[in-house]
């Protein structure tokens, strides 16, 4: 298994590009383009033997993954497989590619975090990362932060959540907008500080004849006490804007030992706001049937 790459593109589509992209949250050095289209990037209209390219989809079947992944065959570019089975692994086994075979518990692949992101953290060589990952489960505590989850989900009743992160924890941000998406069935956004400063707020300068498009929005602040002071100034500077305009604001702390159990404390959070969230409007959290309907009308 070609482990000794110090540059990585991962190739994937929804939840299997997750754990790509909180990696890249925990170690921003680490060199990772994450491409979620068909084809390749960019990139690779130049030499670009040195870069591994990781296809990562859960089910093995995902149409713009096996794309990608077939392209780089073609073009005999560095290649690794990430999946439970699937198109992907029957065309890395006959290529004589080396994979990753997860196990299939048949569990949506946002809820396979923690099977993918030990996975990708494999193929990049990253060992630093595994141990971290397996002692994560001594750290956390599902149990004790459900309340939090209820308590946040009867305050979005009827509200449409948009979270706010820093740049550098962008990758949570996005998890957490595609839990309430995905689980929650509600929709919900996500944007950066400090770039949403010169641009998202000013759509939130409530007036008279905006009001009521205003009061259908709950921000979500994630606060992390080792962003940059600035950003964290930025933080606190718009809530007080948002809250003297009347708006519903709400932050969460980044809590944890290290960054690995801050980011994870933090999904599981969210894990549980989206759940109840979900059965709060009737509805069922795991199956995804909008996607498996757009899944049919493309075959």
């Amino acid at each position: 298994m070609p482990l000794n790459f110090t540059k990585f593109t991962v190739a994937g589509m929804g939840g299997s590009h997750l754990a790509a992209d909180l990696l890249a949250a925990r170690e921003p050095n680490l060199d990772i383009i994450i491409h979620s289209d068909y084809g390749l990037p960019q990139v690779f209209n130049k030499s670009t033997a040195e870069r591994l390219v990781i296809a990562s989809s859960y089910s093995g079947n995902t149409e713009e993954t096996i794309d990608a992944f077939s392209i780089a065959l073609e073009r005999k570019l560095p290649l690794i497989a990430i999946s439970t089975g699937g198109k992907l692994i029957e065309i890395a086994k006959d290529n004589q590619i080396p994979y990753i075979k997860m196990p299939d518990t048949g569990i949506q692949p946002r809820m396979a975090l923690g099977y993918s992101i030990k996975a990708m953290a494999c193929a990049m060589g990253q060992n630093k990362f595994l141990e971290e990952l397996t002692k994560l489960p001594q750290l956390i505590k599902p149990k004790e932060v459900e309340s939090k989850g209820k308590e946040l989900t009867a305050s979005l009743k009827g509200r449409i959540p948009i979270i706010y992160s820093s740049t550098r924890n962008q990758a949570i941000a996005y998890n957490w907008k595609i839990k309430f998406n995905e689980t929650g069935k509600i929709p919900a956004f996500y944007n950066v500080l400090p770039e949403l400063n010169h641009n998202e707020m000013t759509g939130f300068d409530v007036k008279d004849s905006t009001r009521d498009l205003s009061n259908n929005f709950y921000f979500i602040f994630l606060r992390d006490n080792n962003d940059d002071e600035r950003i964290q100034k930025r933080m606190e500077i718009l809530q007080k804007l948002y809250k003297e305009r009347c708006l519903a604001v709400k932050f969460f702390n980044l809590e944890g030992k290290n960054r690995f159990h801050k980011i994870f404390n933090s999904l599981i959070l969210a894990d549980w706001a989206a759940y109840y969230t979900a059965l709060q409007y009737g509805l069922e959290p795991e199956q995804v049937p909008m996607v498996e309907e757009f899944k049919g009308l493309m075959n």
